[in-house]
């Protein structure tokens, strides 16, 4: 291997590096698990394939453990975090997560795996994600590809939801089904935001407190989205002056759950005040995990915590509206 190629152009210190030759080197998120059932809460997944034709998109679907006389259910949409560049429904972090999500909320849930920056810069998963929200959509009537989801996804309860960069991408999948134009065909309940991922060329308070991590997070922007690098870019900052307002976020529910210790608190803090004053015409709640840091929940499923995040997700996928 020549020199060069081992020249850093951008360090994510103990999860990649991006080289100046254009080499992504992964170093978290690679450990992954097969679809199937798991054995500690029974609950079934599979892979689907082919959501953009030529791709890598794919979809893991997981029902819960059904019993004979199991009405429809709620069906989730969820996307992965990762900085727009890590993980996918298969990483080992995400599958086990989304197993002990569906058996806790009982829901039939579509994780969604989208192409990754750097290598596919935004707004490339952006448009991944809507491509399989469509496919999801095409359920709708009860006559889609997929039968799991004809048979047992009540298509009046469909929710969004992600942690990190899959809550920004949520967010902008809600928006974008707001706009009558979009030609979704599906209506979505809610989305639940967990330490989204969202950002800004003016400092928050958690970021006025970590100048370092605010510098190294406009970089990491910066690589992520080279064609709009700016930082009030609306898919990054969906409060930012001139944007499109919130008030056509397409959903009647969002619940949006941050950390004490993550740099990111006060931004998800800013959308939850900004959303509640806007005129949009949903109900809008926030929780706040004292003491923990970002996406804290999926590194320790049974720390107590991260039970209770997940408990609140589920009385929000499964409350009476």
């Amino acid at each position: 291997m020549a020199a060069s190629d081992n020249e850093l152009d951008f360090e994510y210190p103990s999860y990649f590096r991006v080289y100046k030759n254009g080499r992504v080197e992964r170093l978290a998120g690679t450990e992954s698990l097969p679809a199937g059932v798991d054995p500690q809460t029974g609950v079934t997944s599979k892979d689907v394939t082919d959501i953009v034709p030529g791709t890598e998109v794919y979809v893991r679907i997981y029902l819960p453990k059904l019993s004979s006389n199991t009405q429809k259910l709620p069906l989730l949409v969820y996307t992965h975090g990762g900085a727009f560049c890590l993980f996918s429904p298969s990483s080992t972090l995400y599958h086990n997560y989304l197993n002990a999500l569906v058996a806790e909320s009982q829901v039939v849930a579509v994780s969604v795996h989208y192409r990754r920056a750097p290598e596919h810069p935004l707004p490339v998963a952006y448009e991944d994600s809507w491509a399989a929200l469509q496919w999801v959509a095409s359920h709708r009537s009860g006559d889609g590809p997929e039968p799991s989801l004809n048979q047992h996804a009540d298509f009046r309860r469909v929710f969004l939801a992600g942690d990190s960069a899959g809550g920004n991408i949520a967010h902008n999948l809600a928006m974008r089904a707001g706009n009558a134009d979009a030609g979704l065909n599906l209506e979505i309940l809610g989305i639940a935001l967990v330490d989204p991922y969202f950002w800004g060329s003016d400092p928050v308070r958690s970021e006025q407190l970590d100048p370092d991590g605010k510098a190294f997070g406009d970089h990491l922007w910066r690589l992520l989205s080279p064609s709009c690098p700016d930082y009030d870019d609306p898919k990054i900052n969906p409060v930012a002056e001139g944007g499109p307002t919130l008030a056509g976020l397409g959903c009647r529910r969002v619940l949006v759950s941050v950390a004490e210790k993550d740099i990111l608190r006060d931004r998800g803090r800013l959308y939850f005040e900004v959303l509640g004053g806007c005129g949009w015409m949903g109900m809008v709640e926030i929780h706040e995990v004292e003491g923990q840091g970002h996406c804290f929940h999926l590194f320790d499923l049974n720390h107590e915590k991260a039970k209770d995040r997940m408990r609140r997700m589920s009385g929000f996928f499964n409350r009476q509206f």
